[in-house]
C-alpha cells in the first residue's frame, strides 16, 4: 500500500483551481450519469434539461434531486452505470426502514475512497506506521472497511475490531497500544465505561486521536471525550450514498468544522422546504454530486442533514459545519422542533451527568410529553445528580424551548448503542 508523507497538491490549490476542476468533473458526470443510468435519463427529460445545458456550476441547480426514495425505487442494481460484472463491491444500508439503499464500487472507485479515507486519517493527525483500531461496523455497512482500506492506504497497521465486545476493546486497546481509533462517538463513551469498569485510567491510554462519525455529536460531547481519554477529537463524514467515510473530515489543527474534498464532491445547501439554493454561510440541507464515481454516479443527492458552507482554513477546499441535526431526526413537541443534539449539549453541562440518555416521547391526550432518561456518573449518583437533574429540566425549558420530564437514572441503565446510539423512542400514537 502507498504511504501518504505530505499533502496532495489540491489541498492547497486556490479557488480558481478547484471550481475549474469541478466544472469540468460535474459535466463529465452529468453527461456519464444521462447515458448509461435510466433513471437519470428520464428525470433530466421531464424537468426539460439535458447535459448540455450545464457549463456553470450555477447550472447544476437546473438538474433534478436524488433522495433516499429515488434509491429505493431503483432497488436494487436500477442506479449503476456500469454493467453489474464491473461493479467490485455492494454496500447498503441497514433498511431499517424500508428496503436498503444499494450502493456500487468499481475497483476504481474503491482505490478512490481509500485514498480519500487516507486524506482523512492524515488531517486527523495519522501518519504512516501508526496503529489504527477500527470498531466501525465491517459488512454492508461502509464505516468497518471504509477506515480498513483507507488506514492501510495511508501505511497504518489496522486492528480490525469492529463493534460490539466492549471488554474485548478495552484488552485490545490496552495491548495492543493503538494511536488512533475510529469508532462512533456514542459507542466510544461505552468503551469509556469499559475503561473504568477494568480499573484502567483511559488517560493513560495509548491513544491520541479518536476519529469520530456516522452520527451526529456536539463540540460538548468531543470535550468529554478528549479530557476523559487525554486525546484529539475529530469528526469524519461520509455516508454510503455518495461514498462513506471520507467525503469530509475536520483537521485536527484547527477543529473548526469539516473539510470537503471538493474534488470528488460537489456540495451545496438548500433550503429543505423550496429546494432553493442557499449561499454560502446559510444554514439548510446539505446535498452532493459525486465527480469521479464509476459504478454509481448521484446527482444532487439530499442528506437530509442540516448545516452550512464555510470558507477553507486549513485547507482550501470548503468547510461544513459540524453536522448537529438533520430535517429527518428533528422532533416536533407541542409545536416546538427540538434536535436530540440540542438535548446533549445540555445534558453535558453538567458534571454530574454522563453522556448515556435516551428522549422518550409519550401523548397523553393531545399534548406531547418529553422524557429524558441521562445515566449520572458513578461518582455523583444520589443527591447530587438528583439536584442536576432538576436543574437541566430548567435548562431545556429556557434553552431549547420545550417542557421535559427528566429522571436520572444509575450508571450503567441505559443499553449500550454497538454502533449509532437510539436516542429517541417515540411511543406516540401518531
Amino acid at each position: 500500500m502507498t504511504s501518504r508523507p505530505c499533502l496532495d497538491a489540491i489541498e492547497h490549490a486556490s479557488r480558481d483551481e478547484i471550481t475549474a476542476l469541478q466544472t469540468a468533473r460535474v459535466a463529465a458526470t452529468l453527461r456519464q450519469a444521462y447515458a448509461n443510468v435510466a433513471h437519470y435519463r428520464r428525470a433530466f427529460d421531464e424537468a426539460g434539461v439535458h447535459p448540455d445545458d450545464f457549463r456553470t456550476l450555477a447550472d447544476l441547480a437546473k438538474f433534478p434531486f436524488t433522495t433516499k426514495h429515488t434509491l429505493r425505487d431503483n432497488y436494487p442494481f436500477g442506479m449503476f452505470a456500469v454493467p453489474r460484472e464491473k461493479v467490485a463491491r455492494i454496500h447498503a444500508s441497514s433498511g431499517t426502514t424500508g428496503k436498503p439503499t444499494v450502493v456500487g464500487y468499481t475497483l476504481k472507485d474503491i482505490d478512490t475512497w481509500a485514498h480519500l479515507a487516507a486524506r482523512s486519517i492524515y488531517a486527523a493527525g495519522g501518519r504512516p506506521g501508526m496503529a489504527v483500531h477500527v470498531a466501525y461496523g465491517y459488512g454492508l455497512f461502509t464505516g468497518g472497511l471504509g477506515a480498513h482500506y483507507g488506514a492501510e492506504k495511508l501505511g497504518c497497521t489496522v486492528i480490525p475490531m469492529s463493534g460490539g465486545q466492549t471488554e474485548k476493546q478495552v484488552q485490545l486497546i490496552a495491548d495492543f497500544q493503538p494511536d488512533i481509533i475510529m469508532v462512533t462517538p456514542s459507542y466510544m463513551l461505552a468503551i469509556l465505561d469499559g475503561f473504568r469498569a477494568a480499573g484502567l485510567d483511559p488517560r493513560a491510554s495509548s491513544l491520541k486521536y479518536g476519529i469520530f462519525g456516522a452520527e451526529p455529536w456536539t463540540n460538548a460531547m468531543r470535550g468529554e471525550i478528549e479530557h476523559s481519554f487525554a486525546m484529539d477529537a475529530v469528526d469524519i463524514y461520509g455516508l454510503s450514498e455518495v461514498m462513506g467515510p471520507g467525503v469530509a473530515q475536520e483537521c485536527v489543527e484547527t477543529k473548526d468544522g469539516l473539510h470537503i474534498w471538493e474534488d470528488h464532491f460537489y456540495p451545496e445547501v438548500i433550503d429543505p422546504e423550496t429546494g432553493a439554493v442557499l449561499p454560502d454561510g446559510a444554514k439548510g440541507e446539505l446535498v452532493f454530486t459525486s465527480l469521479t464515481k464509476e459504478a454509481m454516479p448521484v446527482i444532487r443527492y439530499r442528506t437530509r442533514d442540516l448545516t452550512r458552507l464555510l470558507p477553507g482554513t486549513a485547507r482550501s477546499m470548503r468547510r461544513m459545519e459540524k453536522i448537529t441535526g438533520r430535517t429527518d431526526d428533528m422532533l416536533i413537541v407541542r409545536g416546538v422542533n427540538v434536535f436530540p443534539t440540542q438535548v446533549e449539549e445540555q445534558i453535558l453541562r453538567f458534571d454530574g451527568l454522563a453522556g448515556h440518555y435516551q428522549i422518550i416521547l409519550t401523548r397523553e391526550g393531545r399534548m406531547d410529553e418529553m422524557t429524558v432518561q441521562v445515566e449520572a456518573r458513578p461518582e455523583c449518583w444520589g443527591t447530587a445528580s438528583d439536584e442536576q437533574g432538576r436543574q437541566l429540566a430548567f435548562e431545556i425549558k429556557e434553552l431549547v424551548g420545550v417542557t421535559a420530564k427528566v429522571e436520572v437514572v444509575a450508571p450503567g441503565a441505559i443499553e449500550r448503542s454497538l454502533g449509532k446510539a437510539k436516542r429517541v423512542i417515540d411511543k406516540r400514537v401518531m
